[in-house]
């Protein structure tokens, strides 16, 4: 049903037919020139054709698969309203979040890193799924200052830069903990803890 619309449109679309141009023959050559942009022409405005007589077609379709979800009843219809609802934020925030991310992207001056940290990244964690006590002793070999590892490498600015990621992280755990309790104070102990 839906490929109806685009065969009959693709039938009546013409074809582009090669062109050879002559370098001697200045008029033959414009002539051959207007006569294939001309069939561009022609073959642009058969793909819009095929275009929008297929876009009513997909729109219906989906409206179809809506109309027969929306008649669903009972728990799975509920799930599915509910679901249906959510569409329109899913996509707002999501849109919202990736500027975002292009935002933070840009002002840290990132990179996204090459493919050989990639495999080396998955190679180490594939050693480390297959041997999990590697990845223990890896930890305590990085982080050990007599061998040189992580925390003798670290530069001023790299502390500061974790100081301020990780008060942001707090900043936002503590502001989300507002939002879900309703409240800026924080939890009420248990009775007898309030009375020690």
């Amino acid at each position: 049903m839906l490929a109806r619309p685009i065969l009959r449109a693709s039938r009546r679309t013409p074809t582009l037919t090669p062109v050879r141009f002559s370098s001697t023959g200045g008029d033959a050559a414009k002539e051959a020139a207007a006569k294939a942009k001309d069939t561009a022409g022609k073959a642009a405005e058969g793909l819009s054709r095929v275009t929008s007589a297929a876009g009513p077609a997909i729109s219906g379709a989906a409206k179809g698969v809506a109309g027969a979800l929306g008649k669903v009843g009972g728990r799975t219809g509920k799930v599915i309203g509910f679901v249906e609802k959510q569409i329109p934020y899913v996509v707002h925030y999501s849109k919202v979040g990736l500027e975002l991310g292009k935002i933070v992207f840009r002002g840290q001056n990132m990179s996204p890193p090459s493919v050989s940290t990639f495999q080396s990244f998955y190679e180490a964690a594939w050693r480390s799924i297959r041997k999990p006590g590697s990845l223990v002793e890896t930890a305590t070999k990085s982080l050990q200052p007599a061998q040189g590892g992580l925390v003798r490498g670290v530069s001023n600015a790299q502390l500061a830069a974790a100081g301020v990621v990780a008060a942001e992280c707090l900043g936002f755990f503590t502001v989300g903990e507002m939002i879900g309790r309703f409240k800026i104070v924080g939890y009420h102990g248990e009775p007898a803890a309030a009375a020690h």
